[in-house]
């Protein structure tokens, strides 16, 4: 069950590929500039995952436009991340949880996805300028998108 809302968001650091290699991106960057859109989702080269984040990747400037910086998690490596990203033409930034330990922080661990293991379930936060959580779904399943409607509405409302 993912967090609630009016919860403290966990603080996290996790790796992202640029093009000078692996840096790291800290939730707690966002405090006090903008609010942060979290979407956790299970894997990179998957179907839905690969639409949800170049559907996202094309609205970006609307998240830019309401003040909110969107961060992608999974549990895959930066580095499959990266290929995917260019791959698909996948611009917001993807963050390695290859521990899974931001997955448990945030409890949305979706257990043995295909026989293949734990992933992320699929999963958004919007977490306001103080760190706090002002929107939490977990999808029923790993092929249900979050609700982009209700985000952007809790975004207006900060």
């Amino acid at each position: 069950m993912a967090l609630e809302i009016g919860t403290k968001a966990p603080e996290f650091t996790l790796k992202s590929l640029s093009a000078d290699g692996p840096v790291d991106v800290s939730l707690s960057e966002n405090f006090g500039k903008q609010a942060t859109v979290i979407l956790f989702f299970p894997l990179a080269f998957t179907g839905v995952c690969t639409r949800e984040m170049c559907d996202v990747s094309s609205g970006l400037q609307k998240f830019a436009d309401l003040k909110a910086d969107v961060l992608g998690i999974s549990v895959d490596s930066p580095f499959a991340q990266d290929a995917w990203a260019k791959k698909e033409g996948i611009t917001i930034r993807l963050l390695s949880d290859l521990n899974k330990m931001v997955t448990k922080a945030y409890d949305v661990v979706f257990p043995n996805l295909a026989g293949i293991g734990d992933t992320s379930a699929r999963a958004a936060f919007v977490v306001d300028q103080a760190g706090m959580i002002v929107y939490s779904e977990q999808t029923p399943t790993p092929k249900d998108l979050p609700d982009f409607a209700k985000i952007e509405a809790a975004l207006r409302e900060l």
